[in-house]
């Protein structure tokens, strides 16, 4: 289609006939995304209230719908990259959140911790030193105050704000720790997420939550008996980026239920069903811990 025709399909959303109007919205939802900067064209030129709310409703159809398929193709292309991953649930609150600035940002923290940690380094001794550059140099540092805020799942405002939650601190700390060869990995606790240095038979765990405390085993045993569960292999070993981004969207789906948006919490649910093998549940949700909570 034309410009022009596209924008006469467009003024064709304020028609009185509702049998017109409706089947222009399924024609333009079917042209994808395209039709996101002529419908922005459009409703900054309305008066119409109605037409307005109707082409804003349009575009979240149309956005929602090409997360989808992004999400979709980014598991189905074996969930490689995490930070892709991430800002793909970013999308779902912010659309137009930028993935290029997000790797930029990674990039500048990533050279201010070549300067600190280096290979020669005992593990430990890495470790202080990447949390020095993160919690000293550029104080990251756990959102208490607004823990279940929708904001701590987005990576990008994490990286802004320099707060998050478990998991998004976790993220930034692990690409850091990935950038710099460390075999640093995420853990998928119950209620808490943590990582694990882990090489050959040496391996110990790090709470980025708690401003990258170091953990052993005994630790972690400790940690899930006080939550009277079976120790399983889940809670001690590396989990793949596919189940990150899975806890992520089950975080902010959660987050939106305790705001009592329930539209949004259905959407990223269904996000979420899209990347899973088993169909998630309103109550399926894994909510994370504040760090009065943590060990």
């Amino acid at each position: 289609m034309t410009n022009k025709e596209i924008k006469a399909l467009i003024s064709l959303l304020e028609d009185e006939d509702e049998g017109i109007a409706s089947h222009v919205e399924e024609k333009i939802v079917s042209l994808g995304e395209a039709m996101i900067p002529y419908l922005e064209e459009e409703w900054e030129s309305s008066i119409n209230p109605e037409v307005q709310k109707k082409i804003e409703e349009l575009i979240h159809k149309l956005q929602y719908e090409g997360l989808m398929s992004k999400l979709i193709a980014w598991e189905k292309g074996g969930a490689v990259n995490l930070i892709e991953g991430m800002w793909l649930v970013n999308s779902y609150q912010y659309p137009d959140a930028s993935l290029e600035n997000i790797n930029k940002t990674l990039d500048q923290i990533y050279y201010e911790a070549w300067l600190h940690v280096r290979p020669d380094m005992h593990p430990y001794d890495q470790i202080k030193a990447l949390n020095h550059v993160l919690f000293k140099l550029y104080k990251f540092s756990a959102n208490t105050k607004n823990f279940h805020s929708p904001a701590n799942s987005m990576l990008h405002l994490a990286l802004e704000t320099k707060r998050g939650n478990p998991l998004t601190l976790c993220v930034i700390y692990m690409t850091i720790a990935q950038k710099l060869e460390l075999p640093i990995y995420g853990v998928n606790l119950p209620n808490l997420f943590i990582l694990t240095y882990k090489k050959d038979d040496f391996q110990f765990y790090i709470n980025v939550y708690n401003k990258g405390l170091m953990l052993s085993k005994a630790d972690i045993d400790n940690y899930i008996l006080q939550l009277n569960l079976n120790p399983v292999d889940i809670f001690y070993e590396p989990c793949p980026n596919l189940d990150i981004v899975k806890r992520a969207l089950r975080n902010l789906a959660l987050s939106f239920e305790k705001l009592n948006e329930a539209e949004k919490a259905v959407e990223v649910n269904k996000l979420l069903d899209a990347i899973s093998d088993e169909p998630t549940t309103a109550a399926s949700g894994e909510e994370e811990e504040s760090d009065e909570d943590d060990e």
